[in-house]
């Protein structure tokens, strides 16, 4: 009984530490006799493989929370080794009179004992068992009991003021993650001969977001703008070209506003019955890589790839494109690899796929033989996952599209492209941009807001609200520029960002240029000002870096220490957006941060000075270097939102 107690506690310890990422290739374990040998050699290797891994990562920011679990995960599984997969829960304190963290899984235990084994124990019990196993430790100074069965944990200030330190010397660095993965986000994605609008914005900033969080953490990105670039409308729009621009073939078309140009070919579609029919006869062409056909419509996709780009560089984003037209020549192997499998059905000429749980079927191949959305977006997902090899792919998508989307996925695994538990194939849905008015976000005249309209006006207001504020006095004409596009740009992003990107949001200028309340102008304001304390107070870089390397941060005062532990939240922030994909949890936080910074700053005084010279009298070290701590993760924050701050405004 002894040794298959042994054996269960060491085999919950192996697991313990394979979830913890240390999944090292064990040495072979020929030779060991018994399966107790074997789990000890295991167990050790184990832990030797966790401290070279730690000791590899001395640079990275420690992720608390994690941390604590991992240290009262040791401590359950200590005082109850019998359970399995007991509740682990830890939270930061939402008061500091009950500590810094919380482990509230006294109450899961006792309603796990009554069910399993019919034993009635309070929570209190359990809580005080839990916290005599708690195994030593760096970060925990004490543990209270409280109310019911709550854990309260209280963090020695050596070592928060320590992971400060190595904030200060080594930068924001993200916490392990264990094996590297490629990861896939698709996102923008608008339509060629289409200008962009307003509801390719949020797909666009939040794409960019995820694919900076996922850089940040260390793994492979790939960002992908699958663009509309093929399909029956080409048809119209090749043979309006060939009328309106004859020479195109020789001459580069001057089409100077696509827009008009697609309006003015799909009214010819829909009145003129011999324009129509050669529209039809330009779609075979094109689709039989006529050259004539393909350079014109690549001189199509060309104007509006130029003004895409225009976009992207405001608003600072990085995409590699890869339209409908990359799948189409796998799209046939597609149809043939779902018949041979035996998915399709044929109905009314159509070849459909009916997958379980899923009311609609996906139409692989019309009566006509054409293909369909359904089939590119398969076409897209076999090559992300068969060629790309990609461990998360992310499809940054409006919510109108999920249940296609879902289909789409559910067809894979059907197909046995992928198994859920291995690759997590994820739709990052978002709601609509609203108006004012609550309805969706148009124009005077009832059109679609166009986006290159959105971030002029955007320019106009910032550059309004800064000569409003007299910022055009004190900076100059470079600073006043940087500091416009700092605003313009950083607001709208920061408006989409800092909301829950499953509701729809009302896009309002006058909310997001507000510099009170959680806006990206009273962050960039806050921000600056913080840069500032220690320009102002004659320490430079170099200063600071010295004193972060030779100053102990004294966190003696209520404010330091609450600052202090805002700080090192951030890895905590970073994992949950990496499992759930909210964005508005780290503009929370950063909001949380500038506001706990405020509370600091009013109460201590990082610069002395005499109130009758103004001469600085004294500078307290650690607490300019706990504002730039502070500087530095908001610093990081903002390039994961994709916002530039300015040195001044």
């Amino acid at each position: 009984a002894f040794q298959e107690n042994e054996i269960k506690l060491l085999t919950a310890e192996i697991e313990r530490l394979k979830n913890f990422g240390c999944l090292g290739v064990s040495p072979s374990l020929e030779g060991l006799r018994d399966e107790n040998a074997k789990l000890k050699y295991r167990l050790n290797f184990l832990r030797k493989s966790l401290q070279e891994e730690r000791s590899k990562t001395t640079k990275s920011m420690i992720n608390i929370n994690s941390r604590l679990q991992e240290i009262f995960g040791a401590a359950i599984q200590a005082a109850y080794p019998d359970l399995e997969n007991p509740p682990l829960v830890v939270t930061p304190s939402q008061q500091p009179k009950f500590g810094d963290y919380q482990c509230n899984s006294a109450m899961g235990i006792t309603q796990i004992l009554l069910k399993t084994k019919e034993q009635k124990v309070s929570p209190r019990e359990i809580a005080e068992k839990i916290s005599k196993n708690i195994p030593a430790n760096e970060c925990i100074e004490k543990v209270e009991i409280a109310g019911p069965g709550f854990i309260n944990v209280h963090l020695r200030k050596d070592f928060v003021s320590k992971q400060l330190s190595s904030l200060l010397i080594n930068g924001v660095q993200p916490p392990p993650i264990g094996r590297r993965k490629k990861v896939v986000v698709d996102f923008s994605s608008p339509n060629i001969a289409k200008e962009m609008h307003v509801g390719h914005l949020r797909s666009t900033i939040i794409g960019e977001s995820m694919s900076r969080l996922f850089e940040f953490a260390g793994h492979d990105v790939l960002r992908l703008n699958h663009l509309g670039d093929w399909g029956t409308q080409f048809g119209m729009l090749i043979a309006h070209l060939q009328d309106k621009f004859p020479d195109y073939l020789t001459v580069s078309p001057p089409i100077g506003d696509l827009q008009a140009f697609y309006k003015e070919s799909k009214r010819r579609f829909d009145t003129e019955e011999e324009f129509k029919k050669r529209a039809y006869q330009c779609v075979v062409l094109l689709q039989s890589k006529n050259p004539d056909f393909i350079k014109a419509w690549e001189q199509i996709c060309d104007v509006s790839r130029k003004e895409f780009q225009k976009i992207y560089n405001c608003l600072d984003i990085t995409l590699t494109e890869r339209g409908e037209s990359f799948y189409h020549e796998m799209m046939k192997d597609i149809v043939k690899e779902f018949e041979d499998k035996g998915f399709v059905q044929v109905d009314d000429g159509r070849k459909i796929v009916f997958v379980p749980g899923f009311p609609v079927p996906l139409t692989i191949m019309k009566s006509d033989g054409g293909y369909t959305y359904d089939t590119s977006d398969l076409a897209a997902l076999k090559h992300r996952l068969c060629e790309e090899k990609a461990d998360v792919i992310i499809y940054v998508v409006d919510s109108g599209q999920s249940v296609h989307l879902q289909t789409v996925y559910a067809a894979g695994q059907m197909i046995g492209w992928y198994d859920p538990k291995v690759t997590r194939v994820a739709h990052a849905a978002f709601g609509v941009v609203l108006g004012e008015d609550k309805k969706k976000f148009k124009t005077r005249s009832g059109d679609t807001v166009r986006l290159i309209d959105l971030l002029e006006e955007g320019l106009k207001r910032a550059m309004d609200k800064l000569k409003d504020k007299e910022r055009d006095k004190v900076l100059t004409p470079e600073e006043l520029k940087a500091a416009q596009m700092s605003v313009a740009f950083g607001c709208i992003k920061y408006a989409d960002l800092s909301h829950n990107r499953l509701n729809d949001y009302v896009f309002s200028f006058d909310k997001m240029l507000d510099d009170r309340g959680n806006t990206a102008a009273y962050l960039l304001y806050a921000f600056t000002r913080i840069r500032a304390i220690a320009r102002l107070a004659n320490i430079d870089e170099q200063m600071l870096r010295k004193a972060a390397r030779e100053e102990v941060l004294i966190l003696d005062h209520e404010k330091e220490w609450k600052l202090g532990k805002c700080i090192l939240r951030f890895p905590e922030i970073l994992q949950k957006i990496l499992d759930d994909l909210l964005l508005h949890t780290l503009c929370d936080y950063l909001y949380e941060l500038a506001t706990t910074f405020t509370e600091f700053y009013d109460n201590c005084y990082c610069v002395e000075k005499d109130r009758q010279t103004g001469q600085i009298v004294k500078v307290n070290m650690w607490r300019l270097l706990l504002c730039e701590a502070t500087a530095t993760v908001m610093a990081k924050g903002f390039d994961i939102l994709g916002i530039k701050p300015v040195q001044r405004m």
